[in-house]
């Protein structure tokens, strides 16, 4: 994914700034497992699902930055670690669903393993359907065993990340730069897949936080 999906852009207010003073990693960090394990905790014990369908529609039209920043600086294989990459997968495919698609078909034809029948997008996926599919994955975090959730988007990094290797090794030669992308990419999302894999063993142990 591109580079700016480190860290959204935020929208022009001072809340983040109200919350927690930056300079203070300590309250930041506790700040942000609290908002991370207190979002969890509403939208799974609402047993409508209105909750996390509200929660989906703000996201996905507005965007969660003031409090997606908190979660940035956690560890990774922790519980805001885990729900800040699944935030950033969801800015991805709203992002360029185009090109997400893309890799995603190449990934999927191109690796020899059970990851894309995991994620669970149609084959082939058009851009409509990964938007779909990154919304289920993520109604399965507020609603559904979050354990299998984050699997789910763990095979879901490893099927876009073949999909970028695979296309980056199209462009070598073509297009240096361009390849040099796609092969970032690649291993930003391989890195994810293992933290969110790693993540659902710690949600079943009963050890992240």
């Amino acid at each position: 994914m591109p580079e700016q999906f480190h860290r959204p852009v935020r929208r022009p207010t001072s809340a983040f700034d109200n919350i927690v003073a930056p300079s203070d990693p300590a309250e930041q960090s506790r700040v942000a497992h609290a908002t991370a394990s207190a979002l969890l905790e509403r939208a799974r014990s609402d047993e409508s699902g209105a909750v996390a369908e509200r929660l989906l529609a703000f996201a996905s039209q507005h965007g969660i930055d003031e409090i997606a920043e908190l979660w940035a600086h956690a560890p990774a294989r922790s519980l805001p670690g885990a729900l800040w990459r699944l935030y950033l997968l969801q800015v991805a495919i709203r992002t360029d669903a185009g090109l997400t698609a893309l890799l995603y078909e190449r990934g999927r034809v191109e690796l020899p393993t059970a990851d894309a029948a995991i994620a669970g997008a149609p084959a082939p996926a058009d851009p409509e359907e990964l938007v779909a599919l990154v919304d289920t994955i993520l109604r399965g975090v507020f609603r559904g065993d979050f354990s299998v959730a984050l699997e789910r988007a763990a095979a879901y990094c490893r099927v876009q990340a073949s999909g970028a290797t695979h296309t980056a090794d199209d462009y070598e030669r073509t297009e240096p730069r361009r390849a040099s992308e796609l092969t970032r990419r690649a291993l930003r999302l391989a890195t994810y897949a293992d933290d969110l894999a790693a993540a659902a063993g710690a949600w079943r142990r009963g050890t992240l936080v």
